[in-house]
């Protein structure tokens, strides 16, 4: 028996009707149905009664999910597809995402063409698009006290977001450098259109080996940003005396103290995604970020004497 998972956000009542729908006509179809929530790939914020909100990567997975599992249907928007993400990435499972959302930057189908795309996906015709993760992980005298899986990007940055911080970040094997910003963040190709493309870093196309670090409102006018081989790990020492904030995939993470290192390195897992059509990524620029759009009249063609 065929094995099918359904994530989908339980906030948005239209995503929950239409995942029992799914879990029906799947039921009937003859496959085997594991259903849950996005909120099991939530990493939960710290606060400072509980500094540490600490989850395995691999403990994430729903109950059910796992290799057998031939696809998932994620049905939300942008910040489901990244939980989801974090919780079937260990396993290997394909996602169809489903936007009911806004921007869906990341979701392939739309809610009024989800019978045919099930249809497509369920007689194999599709294609699978591989994106990078970050394993990122907070040791506290060498021990790992904190560690997620990151699909867009890790940020580090002083509570509350109001002054100058310090970082000492090591990249690879190469001479570490100092750097004062607001924070900073070490973006996927995935993540380049997210948070660091707000803070002035390039748009990067998934398919390119890299990462990139990005100052948030540097102090000087020699840090900028920095793309790099996706093969070197980062290490990050924050300077400051008070604590630090970091956040993943701007949904959760942990205090760093100053004697704490961040440790930045491509992950085992990716983020496997079901395409329908050939990926098109500048379609994708296009059509959510307006990108290539031509803003003004062209000059028409004057046939010369």
């Amino acid at each position: 028996m065929p094995k099918v998972g359904i994530i989908y956000n339980d906030v948005k009542p239209i995503a929950s009707r239409v995942a029992l729908e799914l879990k029906e006509k799947f039921t009937a179809a003859g496959w085997d149905v594991c259903i849950t929530t996005g909120v099991g790939g939530m990493l939960g914020y710290s606060n400072p009664e509980s500094p540490v909100c600490h989850t395995p990567i691999e403990g994430l997975t729903p109950p059910g999910f796992d290799s057998e599992t031939e696809f998932a249907v994620v049905l939300g928007g942008d910040g489901t597809v990244l939980a989801a993400a974090r919780q079937v990435a260990p396993c290997g499972i394909p996602m169809l995402t489903v936007n009911t959302g806004h921007m869906g930057f990341l979701t392939e189908t739309y809610l009024n063409q989800v019978p045919q795309a099930i249809e497509q996906v369920m007689a194999g015709k599709y294609e699978i698009e591989e994106r990078v993760m970050l394993t990122i992980k907070v040791f506290r005298e060498d021990a790992v006290i904190w560690e997620a899986l990151c699909l867009n990007e890790m940020v580090l940055h002083r509570e509350p977001l109001t002054s100058m911080c310090h970082f000492e970040i090591a990249v690879g094997c190469h001479a570490p450098v100092d750097i004062a910003a607001d924070g900073v963040i070490i973006s996927t190709p995935t993540g380049s259109t997210a948070y660091s493309l707000s803070a002035g870093g390039p748009v990067v196309t998934p398919g390119v080996p890299v990462l990139q670090l990005v100052p948030i409102c540097p102090h000087s006018l020699a840090s900028r940003a920095l793309v790099f081989p996706d093969s070197e790990p980062v290490n990050i020492y924050p300077v400051n005396t008070p604590r630090l904030v970091m956040v993943v995939d701007g949904n959760g993470g942990c205090y760093v103290l100053p004697n704490d290192r961040v440790q930045v390195t491509r992950s085992q897992y990716s983020a496997r995604f079901i395409r329908l059509q050939p990926p098109e990524f500048f379609r994708i620029l296009r059509e959510k970020l307006g990108w290539g759009l031509p803003h003004i009249a062209k000059p028409t063609s004057v046939e010369l004497p």
